[in-house]
């Protein structure tokens, strides 16, 4: 793979850091701006959902702009967003700050995913997918973590900082990896290149179709991720440092599984969804059954981590496939439909908090919604990738 799809990757690192972090810190920010963990778990909704948004606005603004330009601007942004939620004690601000640097998130992680399918031939682009994630998924191993454990030792607040530092050696690395095109797209797409078109590729079943079942894995993914900090300290009865490691080997599964599915999702995405489906809605009902043992627990973790991240960045990886009429748009699709479904997932998720199942509520969740995906995806998983149509008959 090319050395700037690997320089990307760190600045989605930083990104993809402060995305997840929030799953290590609920419990601390709820006390500390007084409002309940339900509450201070919708910051991860509305990091979505600046996502969600931000994507294709973002995405459409910066189309004309040179690339290390808005990638670089991007990184700025996000940075001093996480300046002024470190400095807030308002919950309302820190909620907007959250926003704020969804909006640069999903800029630059539009830009990046459209940029990655132009440097690779086409039948790599689940690769090149998967270098890009991995920036997200180290993010998950180390950096989650390490920001849980900062928390603990200082303050959330200390993870904030420690985002926009990260941010200054992202900063560099888009330097050092995208060139300063003045006369091209960040995408390398012709001046000429029509916004409307891109935006008609929206009309295409298949497009929807895969956007709408990686917004519901992601949306199962994210409705326990965000909780998981209360199932490992009150369901399994663990200290808080081990907040920390249950992070990591989700983390370590996650890296795992989106590096293996990288290798399947471009020639044999159907095996991965057909096996890998049903495989993952299992793992969830295991989970919220045996969360009160420590070892199942941690096993679990480590599981759906794996199982999470190669279906849904294999059906990632086909929005990507099923956007090549949008060379400058793709990468906004791609980045909505996770982020619909990590929006939409805490936002269900919270609700069951307050009700019997308590806080293996999101457990729950998970396991309906990859259900109700399975019930779509399996029996259109030829229209769903027709190159595999003769491959599994």
């Amino acid at each position: 793979m090319p050395l700037p799809l690997h320089l990307l990757a760190v600045a989605v690192f930083a990104m993809g850091t402060s995305e997840f972090m929030l799953a290590g810190l609920v419990p601390a920010i709820a006390v500390s701006l007084n409002v309940s963990v339900g509450t201070a778990g919708l910051l991860t909704s509305a990091f979505a959902t600046g996502m969600i948004v931000g994507a294709p606005l973002m995405a459409a603004l910066a189309r004309r702009w040179p690339a290390q330009a808005s990638l670089l601007s991007f990184v700025l942004v996000f940075a001093g967003a996480h300046v002024l939620g470190a400095l807030t004690t308002s919950f309302t601000v820190l909620l907007i700050t959250r926003v704020l640097a969804a909006l640069a998130n999903a800029g630059f992680l539009a830009v990046a995913l459209s940029t990655a399918a132009t440097l690779v031939a086409p039948d790599q682009r689940g690769r090149a997918l998967a270098v890009l994630l991995s920036g997200m998924t180290v993010a998950i191993i180390a950096g989650v973590p390490g920001g849980a454990l900062l928390g603990t030792l200082l303050s959330w607040r200390s993870t904030f900082w420690a985002i926009a530092l990260l941010c200054l050696p992202a900063a560099l690395g888009v330097v050092k990896s995208i060139p300063a095109c003045a006369g091209e797209t960040p995408q390398g797409t012709p001046a000429g290149s029509s916004l409307r078109n891109e935006l008609a590729q929206l009309a295409m079943p298949r497009l929807l179709l895969v956007m709408l079942l990686g917004a519901l894995v992601n949306a199962a993914t994210f409705a326990t991720f965000t909780f998981l900090a209360p199932i490992v300290t009150d369901t399994a009865g663990l200290g808080d440092l081990w907040v920390s490691i249950v992070l990591v080997l989700f983390g370590v599964g996650s890296f795992v599984g989106v590096n293996l599915a990288g290798r399947l999702s471009d020639k044999h995405p159907g095996i991965v969804i057909a096996v890998g489906g049903p495989m993952l809605m299992l793992g969830w009902v295991a989970l919220a059954v045996l969360a009160a043992q420590p070892a199942a627990l941690l096993l679990l973790v480590f599981a759906q981590g794996a199982l999470s991240f190669a279906l849904g960045s294999t059906l990632i990886a086909r929005v990507l496939h099923e956007t090549a009429g949008a060379p400058t748009m793709g990468g906004s699709y791609a980045t909505a439909a996770l982020n619909i479904g990590a929006a939409g997932g805490p936002i269900v998720a919270a609700a069951t908090l307050r009700a019997d199942a308590g806080d293996l509520g999101p457990v729950w969740v998970s396991a309906l919604l990859v259900a109700v995906a399975l019930l779509i995806a399996l029996p259109l998983r030829r229209f769903i990738a027709p190159r595999l149509g003769q491959a599994i008959r």
